[in-house]
């Protein structure tokens, strides 16, 4: 009987969710298009930085320095006068502005120590801090070329021998693309879950499944395993669709790992979403509250930043959060290709983590019917 109850509430719930387009789309757009352009857009690396140079020396060195800015790091590199620098940085038209001094040249090869000035647009913070350090790289590469009169390697006491495990290329859209698939985990089935349950409130459809001879537990189990669903469905079409069909990223892991621990991720973050909803009177307050919960769950939890980078408080509250052992199991299974042997203990926080999340929100739950 209960499982009977379960599962034609769980489907009440699936029917539900078809007819709110809003929702629909919402989960079509976080795992494919939104999982594409992260992987695509890159932020981590310099791409396509604005530039422009003052070029007041007009000798063959300064030449030099003007043609060594190319894509992809920057664009075309435009020619201003000294004028137009300040201008051009306040209007945003520029991240770089190169100033080469007169006579800088010559002062160099008469043995002074001529300056270059470079005006960064700070605002724009990822440009700004990788790309200073590209422009003086390339600035030293070829005063150094041309002080030298040919192009040579360093001459290093030792050779460093460098190999990049589990990424060779160093692509930062093959992390950005799963992390992606792990955040709308997270955020789309507090929502779904959430949104399920104050859906019934405003339609007052409530109170029809309170007289009817259900028990909250079947109320509350019905809403985690079809929303669980949707989301387990749609993350899976993302992972094998997108990520290793449209972008070719390979996966060295157990897809079928990944799984069941998204699945346990699930079970706890439903579990989350419900408790919200209950703690929330509408929508407007339940979306104020999922911001508080979940921007923390996904900025401290080492998606973003390791978790080894953050102060020793923060990682100990973050080690309650079902995310941070999703996340280190998710990484060591479709990176690393680490097997159970290696995950199982982020496996058992998972369940005792979503253990607690749903007796904690059960007890909520049946409150709030009352």
């Amino acid at each position: 009987m209960l499982s009977a109850n379960v599962l034609q509430l769980g489907i009440k719930e699936l029917r539900g969710l078809l007819r709110d387009p809003v929702m629909m789309v919402l989960i079509v757009f976080a795992f494919t298009v939104s999982v594409y352009t992260a992987a695509t857009s890159a932020p981590e690396t310099l791409n396509r930085a604005p530039i422009a140079i003052v070029d007041e020396d007009q000798s063959p060195l300064s030449g030099r320095i003007i043609t060594s800015f190319y894509a992809p790091y920057f664009t075309q590199p435009q020619m201003i006068s000294i004028a137009e620098m300040d201008r051009r940085m306040d209007e945003g038209l520029d991240t770089f502005a190169l100033d080469v001094p007169p006579n800088f040249q010559r002062d160099l090869l008469a043995g002074r120590s001529p300056v270059i000035q470079l005006n960064v647009d700070a605002t724009r913070m990822t440009q700004a801090f990788t790309g200073s350090g590209y422009v003086q790289n390339i600035v030293s590469g070829e005063v150094t070329e041309f002080l030298q009169g040919y192009r040579a390697e360093s001459d290093l006491s030792i050779d460093l021998s460098v190999r990049a495990r589990f990424n060779p290329e160093l692509d930062a859209g093959w992390f950005s693309a799963v992390s992606g698939i792990i955040n709308h985990i997270t955020m789309l089935s507090i929502v779904l879950a959430g949104a399920a349950l104050i859906r019934e409130r405003e339609h007052g459809t409530i109170e029809h499944l309170l007289v009817m001879p259900v028990t909250p537990l079947e109320i509350m189990v019905s809403k985690i395993w079809s929303m669980g669903l949707v989301v387990l469905i749609a993350s899976s079409f993302s992972l094998v669709v997108i990520v290793q069909g449209l972008l070719a990223i390979p996966l060295q892991g157990s897809l079928l790992l990944f799984l069941l621990a998204a699945i346990l991720q699930l079970f706890a973050t439903t579990s989350l979403g419900i408790f919200l909803a209950t703690a929330a009177g509408s929508m407007p307050q339940f979306g104020l509250l999922l911001m508080l919960v979940l921007l923390p769950l996904q900025v401290l939890s080492g998606g973003s930043t390791p978790l080894e980078s953050m102060p020793g408080v923060v990682q100990w509250i973050m080690f309650a959060a079902p995310n941070t052992h999703f996340i280190i199991l998710a990484q060591a299974v479709l990176f690393r290709g680490a097997g159970l042997d290696v995950v199982w203990p982020q496996i058992v926080m998972l369940v005792v983590i979503g253990a607690a999340l749903f007796a904690f929100s059960l007890k909520r739950f049946r409150a709030f019917l009352k």
